[in-house]
């Protein structure tokens, strides 16, 4: 698929928000364009008002003629397309009868762990040859970049094949030491299930499976963990205890024992992670890190994972850490401030004895 070169006009509101380092990109009818800068959104300056000509016309300009017709047909489109030293990931869809886009900043260059300041543990993560490790958190809180410094950390260092399946491609990776072969819903594949029960057939070692979002990539990405991969996957939840739920809960009821158990025994652990605005600008990303020891997989099989909290604050010395604690530290050295902690806290009262 060819991509198109975006208009004199849009590329000014691309390099703009390359610029100033913005995370997202929104143009919708009746507002001017707006970036996402450190969380907050902003208007790009000296920027008109957006009608629906100019939307349309910015659209035209950077989405191949060929997704065009699927957009209207499906009224939401996902893909991304290269500009100087980034990617974006766009998405069009229509609101009260408009065309809008929102579109997200990715670097080309993925950056390292270290140079992401991601806590050491994880790197155990890609030392597994088998296993299931779910990265989760709210749209926007760094997912992708944490998988892509994972997926790359074994790229760089061992000889794998590792799959991608994604919606759409976001980092691009290299082959190095590694075969990565990435997949897109629609270019590559018709559904994230289709592609998961075909991986097995492909030869792989390591399968990033980019959102788990319903009963049928769920199961597959289990299997495959099961069946003696490596298996990292992404999901909306906001803690490593509902994030055990929510796989769970997805199967009928007379399959979750089952399932309690197959997760249980593939689980290697849990990232649940934000990005939080730094003081002196920026953001910084807090995390809770779960391992899947002895006592989170009987607590799983047994249906108790409103203990996991418990068992988290418990397992510091096995590197085990609970998203308020983070928040805790980064308040007391200054890097956020008390009010955007609490806004993030899981237990806001327990977290404020904490600070205080």
């Amino acid at each position: 698929m060819e991509e198109n070169k975006p208009n004199t006009e849009m590329v000014k509101h691309l390099d703009y928000a390359i610029e100033k380092n913005a995370s997202d990109l929104h143009l919708t009818v009746g507002i001017s364009p707006t970036v996402r800068i450190d969380g907050k959104l902003l208007s790009v300056p000296d920027s008109p008002v957006c009608d629906s000509k100019k939307i349309a016309e910015f659209i035209s300009s950077f989405t191949p003629s060929e997704l065009i017709d699927k957009f209207k047909l499906k009224k939401e489109l996902d893909f991304s397309f290269g500009y100087k030293d980034m990617r974006f990931r766009v998405n069009i869809y229509y609101q009260k009868g408009c065309e809008a886009v929102s579109l997200r900043l990715i670097p080309k260059q993925i950056q390292s762990m270290k140079e992401l300041g991601l806590p050491p543990i994880l790197e155990k993560f890609t030392e597994h040859s088998q296993g299931f490790v779910v990265l989760t958190g709210p749209t926007g809180s760094g997912k992708s970049t944490t998988l892509a410094a994972l997926i790359n950390n074994i790229n760089e260092n061992q000889r794998k094949h590792i799959i991608t399946v994604e919606d759409p491609i976001e980092y691009v990776f290299e082959h190095q030491k590694s075969i990565v072969s990435q997949r897109e819903i629609g270019p590559d594949t018709d559904s994230f299930g289709l592609a998961l029960r075909s991986a097995l057939r492909e030869d792989p070692d390591v399968v990033l499976v980019g959102e788990m979002r319903d009963l049928e990539t769920i199961e597959a990405a289990l299997t495959i963990a099961e069946t003696g991969h490596l298996v990292f996957a992404t999901l909306h939840t906001n803690s490593a205890a509902q994030t055990a739920d929510r796989i769970i809960s997805v199967f009928p009821s007379h399959l979750r024992q089952q399932v309690s158990s197959q997760l249980a025994s593939v689980l290697l652990g849990v990232v649940s992670q934000r990005l939080i605005p730094r003081v002196n600008g920026g953001r910084v990303m807090a995390a809770e890190i779960m391992l899947a020891n002895s006592a989170i997989k009987s607590l799983i099989r047994e249906g108790k994972t409103y203990q996991i909290p418990n068992v988290i604050q418990t397992s510091a010395a096995e590197g085990m850490i609970s998203l308020d604690k983070v928040l805790a530290e980064y308040v007391s050295r200054g890097d956020i401030t008390l009010e955007d902690a609490l806004a993030w806290a899981q237990d806001p009262k327990s977290f404020k004895m904490m600070v205080y």
